[in-house]
């Protein structure tokens, strides 16, 4: 390694160092006013460390109902997505019939259209259909995605077709193929993808906010701004709601940090 390698590398680490840093300042901001009473000084008159917000949250805001909405839209959404991408993937990947190129740039050119141009077509297809306003109608939207489907074919392309072709001589069938052969071996892929679309359900606000008007089937990213509306003049109150609705997405972070990098770079097979 020459000096300037060396010298690149110790950059690189103090850059990110630096940003990693600058980004936890907000979070750890956060912790810092939820444990400190309302009123109490943080910096120059000593921190009160106390447990009294998150009792007063408690008491005063289904946060583990609202909580627990989302846990399961964000659970069956997530499940879904694997399944059905995973599905339709391995058709485009290994099947070929009549106009599979076509229909499948036709599900890339829906990534090009932005998510607010279908949330009136949405409003009135869920309301047609009786769906308006249930946990249903927030999974169902979300559960054909074409982000899933082009991730999930870009990893079955670098599979060895030899695997699959062992396997036709055994006399298994394309759905045997699937489920024995590709979805043990696309695990990096599956991890990435449901983290990603689980965070992705959990955080969804406008969506939730048009369909739902029950509260109760109000999600966190609902329930949050309606409590917080009654606390515009504090800030420990709100700031301790938002450290318990943050928990489980960064439990998933740091329990699962190690597949989220993976997805990150992932790109087609190549990460196995």
């Amino acid at each position: 390694m020459t000096t300037m390698d060396r010298a690149y590398m110790y950059v690189s680490r103090i850059v990110a160092l630096l940003l990693a840093v600058f980004f936890l300042i907000p979070i750890v901001w956060m912790l810092l006013l939820s444990f400190t009473p309302e009123g109490q000084p943080i910096l120059g008159g000593g921190f009160h460390f106390s447990f009294a917000n998150y009792a007063k949250v408690l008491s005063q805001a289904p946060i583990f109902g609202w909580m627990g909405n989302s846990l399961i839209v964000s659970v069956i959404t997530t499940a879904m997505v694997l399944l059905l991408s995973s599905m339709a993937a391995y058709a485009f990947s290994r099947i070929r019939f009549p106009g599979s190129k076509v229909l499948f740039l036709l599900f890339l050119s829906a990534m090009m259209i932005p998510a607010e141009a279908t949330l009136i077509p949405l409003y009135l297809f869920m309301r047609d259909i009786g769906l308006l306003g249930t946990r249903t109608s927030l999974i169902l939207p979300a559960v054909a995605g074409p982000m899933g489907i082009f991730i999930m074919k870009q990893f079955f392309d670098g599979l060895p077709k030899d695997l699959e072709e062992a396997a036709r001589i055994d006399g298994a069938g394309f759905f045997k193929i699937w489920y024995r052969i590709f979805l043990p071996l696309s695990r990096p892929a599956l991890a990435a993808l449901g983290i990603f679309t689980f965070i992705g359900a959990w955080n969804d606000y406008v969506w939730p906010l048009i369909s739902i008007s029950d509260k109760a089937f109000m999600t966190i990213t609902l329930g949050l701004p309606m409590f917080q509306s009654s606390y515009v003049q504090q800030y420990a109150l709100p700031m301790t709601a938002n450290a318990l609705a943050a928990i489980p997405v960064l439990l998933i972070f740091l329990l699962f940090q190690k597949q989220i990098i993976k997805g990150i770079a992932f790109t087609g097979g190549k990460e196995m």
